[in-house]
């Protein structure tokens, strides 16, 4: 990406109700503990994880609090958004969740500067970038994962080329109406690009609000 989009979405105008820089987005509220939930089953006890767009920070120190054995490591594209995780650090504390470095997933390269680690994971971003910027960060997970590590990409996805609620409907047709060039992919459009980076598809986890958890391994 030349930089981030400047999108209306849902949490746009995500609050800032303490006195310091952290934020707080209703959509990350909602769905970390159900996030939270899958990777208490599907991680491992202990390693290194990458989360890509990592927005207000509110998910990297709720699992990161949550999950003592593993250090967290947040990046978002937007400098903006690192106000905020950083804002997060501080006020937590954790020993095991890393100040955020400025990342941006949808660039072909992103992953030489991150190799490594057990686990890559990726919040709703897909729906919100181009096809070509989500094949990268597709790949770049594939090159950021350790031989026989996880990737994880949550999100709204169609399936079968399908859009499968009213709300879903709604929601993509807004982006496109945003940009012609971003919108919801189709989970058979990750698998392909998936497959085609060395990933293997282990699951596909139905979430609330009609999203999907899509669980893959490298190189199995």
């Amino acid at each position: 990406m030349s930089g981030p989009r400047k999108l209306t979405l849902p949490d746009s105008a995500a609050l800032a109700p303490g006195g310091d820089a952290r934020r707080i987005a209703p959509s990350a509220q909602r769905n970390a503990a159900p996030i939270l939930e899958q990777l208490t089953r599907l991680a491992p006890d202990q390693g290194r994880v990458l989360e890509l767009a990592s927005g207000t920070g509110q998910h990297a120190a709720a699992f990161a609090a949550a999950l003592p054995g593993l250090i967290w490591q947040p990046s978002d594209a937007n400098p903006d958004a690192l106000a905020s995780i950083t804002a997060w650090v501080d006020a937590t504390r954790l020993p095991n969740l890393r100040p955020p470095v400025l990342l941006d997933a949808g660039r072909l390269d992103w992953a030489a500067s991150q190799t490594g680690y057990d686990l890559v994971m990726t919040v709703n971003l897909l729906h919100l970038i181009s096809a070509d910027e989500a094949r990268h960060v597709v790949r770049g997970m594939a090159e950021a994962v350790r031989p026989g590590g996880q990737a994880l990409i949550y999100g709204p996805f169609r399936r079968d080329g399908q859009l499968t609620s009213d709300g879903d409907r709604s929601f993509d047709a807004s982006l496109r109406a945003q940009d012609p060039a971003i919108g919801y992919k189709d989970v058979s459009e990750i698998e392909d690009w998936a497959s085609t980076a060395g990933l293997h598809a282990e699951d596909h986890i139905e979430m609330p609000a009609n999203n999907l958890l899509l669980v893959y391994r490298e190189g199995a």
